[in-house]
């Protein structure tokens, strides 16, 4: 009988860690909390390790990630290479240890010359659009044909400095497309070969890629050093797209459910107006403390805060939570217990017993 490589998030739950790594175990649970999370399907570490030792996909997993895709085209109404409603993916890795930093990501997959044309009809956003097919290039040039970054970034900046602008945010359509066509240049010149067009190659690439991933030397030295096993592998969470960088009432961001220096009960973290994640991490602006949002955004701070206490109460300890916003309406996009300073874990401990989260003994 042919192993379950794929799990939609639903077949899921927190306890299948070392199956769907501690990521995608952690959307499965919260999908089945029925909090907001953008849905999706995990391939697992055990396709991970077989790759890993053969050098090729398992027999049948390329089917079961067809059935998979064709479920959540079902749900959204959208589907992968559609030259009308497209549906967009990220394709990210997550060990059952968290290696953070170590491992790849790849956002907007699904984009090509076409479908980004439907993407800005669809959402009367052209310069969305574009922006998202540009971050895509990268990251898919970057991560899956090794086509070095800084090749990518070093045009960018260029073209800020030619068109006088500051930020990524503040470039035109026109900008983008120019941008895009060097992009795709600096690919040919690298790789010979154009800039993949089709989507279901695109996935089969990524997935392979974050496989990889696995056993690139940074991956190997954090493991070595962190005394974290060879053989654990990495599961693949390929999730449907919301953006935080359609406009003002979209941004992305991460935060504590309490204060990680002192363990004060007070919600800490910080988000991005019109961004995607990475922005938020990379430094590329400035970011605005969450106490901000509950005035540019009170709708969807208010979702924010429930889902806080929530997740508190789920998993009966402090989280550090990853979360995106797409038009007002908020997503929650990963969850994990949050890393606290020794005087910090001391009263976050006091206060849960207090508020009857822990007992005594925990």
């Amino acid at each position: 009988m042919q192993s379950k490589y794929v799990y939609l998030f639903e077949e899921g739950n927190a306890g299948m860690r070392d199956l769907l790594g501690g990521k995608g175990a952690g959307l499965a649970e919260m999908t089945n909390l029925g909090l907001p999370v953008p849905p999706g399907f995990i391939i697992t570490t055990e396709a991970c390790n077989e790759y890993s030792a053969k050098g090729e996909l398992p027999a049948g997993l390329e089917e079961q990630m067809q059935d998979a895709l064709l479920a959540l085209e079902k749900k959204v109404g959208k589907a992968l290479g559609d030259k009308k409603n497209p549906l967009l993916l990220s394709v990210r890795s997550g060990a059952k240890i968290s290696m953070p930093g170590m491992m790849d990501t790849v956002l907007n997959l699904g984009l090509n010359d076409e479908t980004v044309k439907a993407l800005a009809a669809a959402t009367d956003n052209e310069r969305f659009a574009l922006d998202c097919y540009r971050r895509f290039i990268q990251m898919f040039s970057d991560i899956v044909l090794h086509v070095e970054f800084y090749r990518f970034e070093s045009v960018l900046e260029e073209y800020k400095k030619k068109f006088r602008v500051q930020y990524d945010h503040e470039l035109k359509p026109e900008h983008l497309k120019e941008i895009i066509r060097e992009y795709k240049d600096i690919v040919k010149e690298q790789t010979k070969q154009d800039f993949p067009q089709d989507p279901t190659a695109q996935l089969r690439r990524a997935v392979i890629a974050v496989f990889e991933s696995w056993n690139n030397p940074r991956a190997k030295v954090y493991r070595k050093v962190n005394k974290i096993p060879d053989d654990l592998g990495t599961a693949v969470n390929v999730q449907v797209m919301v953006f935080g960088n359609m406009g003002s009432n979209c941004g992305t961001g991460v935060a504590f459910t309490r204060d990680p220096a002192t363990g004060e009960n007070v919600i800490f973290g910080e988000y991005l107006i019109n961004a995607q994640g990475e922005d938020v991490v990379a430094g590329i602006r400035t970011p605005q403390p969450i106490t901000k949002l509950k005035e540019e955004m009170p709708d969807a701070y208010e979702q924010f805060l429930r889902t806080c206490s929530l997740l508190e109460k789920h998993y009966r300890d402090m989280q550090d939570i990853e979360f995106t916003i797409e038009n007002s309406k908020l997503y929650i996009l990963q969850t994990r217990s949050g890393k606290r300073t020794a005087a910090a874990a001391v009263k976050v401990a006091v206060d849960m017993v207090k508020e009857g989260l822990i007992s005594k003994e925990e």
